[in-house]
């Protein structure tokens, strides 16, 4: 019994932090919601998102961001400004979900829980960056749509199935420690031949290119104009 409260509170914990670097306000809505209406026994430092005000601003903050979320570049500017928001608040779920344990626990969980949603969030920030390069909207419809889904399917599986949400969750940090450095070489590429449009170095290279090939032609008529002047002093 013992074993399976602590995989509950650690599901819990890993998954507020988890959803909260993809989709904060849906998961706070979706937590909000399940205590509210007495599906889900929330921990007493998580209760505040039972109250109608958090959840309504929650839910308001969730629809601007369904939209924001759909359109190229505005959710890359959208996941910057978050950066700010959904770290501190995923570190605060964390310690919040652990309840009324000792209190350094709960410093234990904002830290490890911090760490988790700036990871998740960073995966998450990389991913579309690299998507909007993509001239077409539908990828970046799909990956939003993906990952709204994602947040509530995780969240689900962290209450109801908590060891198979914390062996997921092993393996999907696995996979981050895989994937960040990857993420970032491609967004260093493409910050890269953005700095190089806009400097003009893109053209310089072109122009270079073609001076060769002027230089070329004027040498050819140049040899052309001494041979003919050579053939008519012979003749």
């Amino acid at each position: 019994m013992e074993l399976d409260h602590i995989a509950t509170v650690l599901a819990l914990t890993m998954g507020v932090s988890w959803a909260s670097g993809i989709n904060l306000y849906a998961a706070i809505c979706m937590l909000g919601l399940m205590g509210a209406t007495g599906n889900l026994a929330l921990p007493p430092g998580l209760e505040v998102l039972e109250n109608p005000m958090v959840i309504m601003a929650a839910a308001m903050m969730y629809m601007i961001e369904f939209f924001a979320d759909k359109i190229p570049g505005v959710d890359t500017g959208w996941d910057v400004v978050h950066t700010f928001i959904r770290i501190p608040a995923g570190a605060l779920m964390a310690a919040g979900a652990v309840g009324e344990m000792d209190p350094a626990m709960g410093l234990v969980a904002g830290i490890l829980g911090g760490g988790l949603t700036a990871a998740t969030h960073s995966a998450k920030m990389g991913t579309r960056a690299l998507v909007n390069t993509s001239p077409e909207p539908f990828s970046n419809w799909g990956v939003s749509l993906a990952e709204d889904a994602a947040v509530i399917a995780g969240l689900w599986t962290a209450l109801n199935h908590p060891t198979v949400f914390i062996a997921m969750m092993v393996v999907f940090i696995m996979l981050l420690i895989w994937l960040l450095p990857k993420l970032w070489r491609g967004l260093k590429k493409v910050f890269s031949t953005i700095a190089r449009w806009f400097s003009g170095k893109g053209n310089s290279a072109t122009s270079g290119q073609a001076e060769p090939v002027v230089q070329n032609a004027e040498r050819s008529s140049d040899d052309q104009a001494y041979r003919h002047v050579e053939t008519e002093k012979q003749g």
